[in-house]
């Protein structure tokens, strides 16, 4: 029970806007309560979960085999064309939706709480954006999805570490072969120093043939850094 006159009044006016100008569900445009954000707790049981977290040899750990060292990799959802989360990704990618991307990050940051390894991890890199495309977008939307996971899992997010040095044309309708030629010696390392001897958890939005990720971490081994791979979504293909 509410003794005190402030706390009552805040509570009422909360009670005021959520009446009058109510939250609705990105996923169903249901009102959503005071305590859900983004998503109504139906729709959030309805995202694609992959329990990746909990099975070494997973299929984004198998994507990195033979190619580059990989400590550990996962990711928190399956990736499928005309999908929630196919939107959800769209909106925060194209539409300005940041608190979208912040969500998401937080929901994986959640999942990564429940990885045996997690303790191993010093910080958080984000996939960078090239600085033209990041521009014209106001934001790197893995930078948004990292910061959410810091949020929860308490590690440091790192983002002038790893740089985009040239324009990459989209990788949406490339196959594994485009898509490696389309980012090989793509990135560089800026204060390199910063993650010497460290190990770092890469983060993306949508790990497909895992050719932009496997460029970041040659990128990265230069500095004897042990890496770890966290998307939000996996698309197989």
């Amino acid at each position: 029970m509410l003794t005190n006159p402030f706390l009552k009044m805040r509570t009422l006016l909360s009670s005021l806007l959520h009446l009058f100008y109510p939250h609705t569900c990105d996923g169903c445009g249901n009102d959503l309560t005071r305590s859900e954000e983004v998503l109504c707790l139906h729709c959030k049981q309805q995202l694609p979960y992959t329990r990746f977290q909990y099975h070494a040899g997973n299929p984004v750990e198998k994507i990195f085999w033979g190619r580059v060292d990989v400590r550990h990799a996962m990711a928190a959802y399956y990736y499928k064309k005309t999908s929630l989360l196919q939107s959800l990704i769209h909106q925060f990618k194209y539409h300005n939706r940041k608190d979208i991307a912040l969500y998401l990050g937080r929901q994986t940051g959640n999942i990564l709480l429940q990885c045996e390894w997690l303790h191993e991890i010093s910080c958080i890199i984000p996939v960078p954006l090239n600085s033209s495309r990041e521009r014209r977008r106001g934001y790197n939307q893995a930078t948004l999805l990292a910061n959410g996971i810091s949020s929860v899992i308490k590690k440091p997010v790192i983002s002038h570490v790893l740089t985009r040095e040239n324009y990459l044309s989209s990788q949406t309708k490339k196959n594994r072969e485009l898509r490696w030629e389309n980012v090989e010696a793509a990135f560089s390392l800026k204060h390199a120093a910063d993650i010497r001897d460290k190990h770092v958890l890469l983060v993306d939005d949508v790990i497909t043939t895992g050719a932009t990720t496997e460029a970041c971490c040659q990128a990265l081994r230069q500095e004897k850094t042990e890496i770890s791979i966290c998307s939000l979504a996996y698309a197989s293909h």
